[in-house]
């Protein structure tokens, strides 16, 4: 069964639900059935071909989080 995210257009409400093929979901707070199925952040894919996302500078320790990245300080 996947797991699907979902926005209740009766009262708003967000919420993800394990759907089979022949169940329609329902809103857990208004039980309503008229709903909006989004984008899973983990389901985005991008082309073959992207590059990489590239961060400002070292990400922080995982020791001490000094902001030099790890090696930057004396624990290692």
């Amino acid at each position: 069964m996947p797991l699907f995210e979902y926005s209740c257009n009766a009262c708003t409400t967000q919420f993800e639900v394990l759907v089979r093929a022949s169940d329609t979901p329902q809103c857990p707070s208004c039980q309503s059935t008229s709903l909006e199925r989004k984008l899973s952040t983990f389901a985005a894919h991008t082309s073959a071909g992207a590059a990489p996302v590239r961060t400002s500078g070292p990400a922080a320790c995982g020791s001490c989080g000094d902001p030099r990245g790890p090696g930057g300080c004396s624990m290692n």
